[in-house]
């Protein structure tokens, strides 16, 4: 079954201890329809310029991304971000951003994505999200995430939003934030109130929380010997997540899935936001097979078995 995903395609300059790129394909729909491409047909909602290379084009439609809801506005530049991580990659600082089309998008769904059954919405205004939702009636299963910015500007939007959803991915600073509770199964309860059955609370190099049903699972982040860049991680980790239950045809939402099918989703999460880390940008996603995936998965598997 495909999946909808609605948010960001740009370019990212990067500073990493292992290098520096001052120009390459990002975005959060990018890194998350890239990853949950290797589960399920993905659509994407997402507005470029003029500037956005054929080349990128290219490699969006090689792993069966429909582009018809991709926005090219003549004249417009494609949303650009700067910044240089620390040498422990654990905080980054922003350099540059230059929301260019970005700033006025108003996603706009073709006809054949309305019926889609999964949707995830990146992190845009939550006014935004909730109209994309409002275009797809029938949508079986929706998740997104959201940021600091919007928690504390935005709160009554978001909280309208949020109502509608079934899935929220965010992280444990932000879960403390929009909860109210600096303790993680408390904050969780408070946010899984405020409409979400299901949340995943990211931890960054440690792994990820899955709450559901009163019940949480405590997944360990992929060991790697050499992180290159850490950018879209966390998207790439939604794309494993929400492709694995696409593709699979599981629907949380409607009562279908145990834990043991999220418990997987979310190890798949994780292993595509490994993935990620492992070169600049979206570059190892170039090369990333299905059979290393799988493999990847059983190591994770195996290393958190007793």
């Amino acid at each position: 079954m495909s999946l909808v995903v609605v948010g960001s395609v740009a370019y990212d300059g990067v500073e990493t201890p292992h290098g520096k790129v001052d120009r390459m394909l990002g975005g959060a729909a990018t890194y998350v329809g890239l990853a949950a491409a290797y589960f399920a047909p993905v659509k994407i909602v997402a507005v470029v310029g003029d500037d956005f290379a054929q080349e990128d084009v290219d490699l969006l439609a090689s792993r069966r991304i429909d582009l018809d809801g991709l926005e090219r506005v003549a004249g417009g530049k494609t949303f650009f971000w700067a910044g240089v991580y620390s040498a422990d990659m654990n905080d980054r600082t922003t350099l540059r951003t230059d929301l260019n089309v970005f700033a006025d998008f108003q996603p706009k769904l073709p006809d054949a994505y309305r019926t889609a059954p999964y949707l995830f919405l990146g992190n845009i205004q939550p006014e935004l999200q909730r109209n994309v939702r409002s275009q797809m009636p029938g949508v079986q299963f929706t998740g997104g995430d959201t940021m600091n910015y919007w928690i504390n500007d935005f709160r009554a939007e978001l909280l309208a939003t949020l109502a509608q959803w079934d899935f929220l991915l965010i992280n444990d600073s932000e879960a403390r934030l929009l909860s109210g509770e600096h303790n993680l199964l408390r904050a969780a309860a408070k946010i899984q109130g405020m409409g979400p059955r299901t949340l995943i609370v990211k931890r960054g190099e440690y792994g990820a929380i899955l709450f559901h049903e009163g019940e949480h699972f405590i997944a360990p982040g992929y060991l790697l010997e050499d992180v290159f860049d850490p950018t879209g991680a966390g998207d790439s980790f939604a794309g494993g997540f929400m492709g694995y239950l696409a593709g699979q045809g599981i629907k949380p939402a409607a009562g279908k899935a145990n834990v043991a099918e999220l418990r997987r989703a979310v190890i798949y999460g994780s292993v595509m936001g490994s993935f990620c880390c492992e070169n600049f940008g979206v570059d190892r996603f170039r090369t990333l097979t299905r059979d290393e995936i799988e493999t990847r998965f059983r190591e994770l598997q195996n290393c958190t078995s007793f």
